[in-house]
């Protein structure tokens, strides 16, 4: 299991090139404090501890199957409830993208996945509108997946939405394993969002928008 002191001790990973697209955030509150560091062209390397375990497992497929290089130590009142710890780092994680990509030129801007995991069937949809909008529908009903207390994936997911003023619908279509339903709609997610921010030769230097800011 990763910790905060051992993450701490870890090396750092690698920035990529000038070109790759990075942000790092600091998120201090009364409630968390966060240190985060995101590449959006990595290779799916992650350093996470957020003192939930399930939810660090969900950030790092997160990480691999968008292939995002992504270091997040969270540290927040778990005395209290896991809420702000979720929250907020679905908040940082939003603006991290959002920092990340600049003006959105030449991106795909939206992207969708359907992903299988086992039994279970979940669907993902991204647009970087410039809009916070979500929908979540994780069909768990369940108070806890792991460590996890489940009600607490809407937030992350409207907290992303918030952070990277982005549309974002996520739905389990149908399922057994409450542990599937939830990995399914993170990896997922994870795809579409690598579609969306992936860029796109046709549309070199044009803004994905008639509007004329994103």
């Amino acid at each position: 299991m990763t910790t905060l002191n051992t993450l701490e001790k870890h090396q750092p990973i690698p920035m990529q090139t000038a070109s790759a697209r990075q942000a790092e955030i600091m998120r201090h509150t009364t409630e968390t404090t966060i240190v985060l560091r995101l590449t959006i062209e990595g290779s799916g390397r992650y350093q996470i501890a957020t003192g939930i375990r399930f939810f660090d497992h969900m950030l790092e497929l997160f990480a691999r199957h968008g292939v995002f290089d992504l270091e997040l130590s969270c540290k927040g009142d778990l005395d209290v409830d896991q809420h702000h710890t979720v929250e907020d780092v679905g908040i940082a994680l939003g603006e991290a993208f959002d920092r990340a990509l600049g003006d959105k030129r030449g991106i795909h801007r939206a992207g969708y996945f359907l992903m299988p995991m086992d039994e279970t069937l979940a669907i993902a949809a991204v647009d970087l509108s410039g809009r916070a909008a979500f929908a979540v529908d994780t069909a768990v009903r369940t108070r806890l997946v792991g460590d996890l207390q489940s009600e607490l994936v809407t937030d992350f997911f409207e907290g992303f939405a918030r952070g990277a003023r982005a549309n974002v619908h996520v739905k389990t279509m149908y399922g057994r394993s409450n542990h599937h339903k939830i990995e399914a709609i993170f990896k997922a997610f994870a795809r579409a969002l690598r579609v969306a921010c992936s860029r796109d030769r046709q549309l070199a230097a044009m803004l994905p928008s008639t509007k004329g800011l994103l």
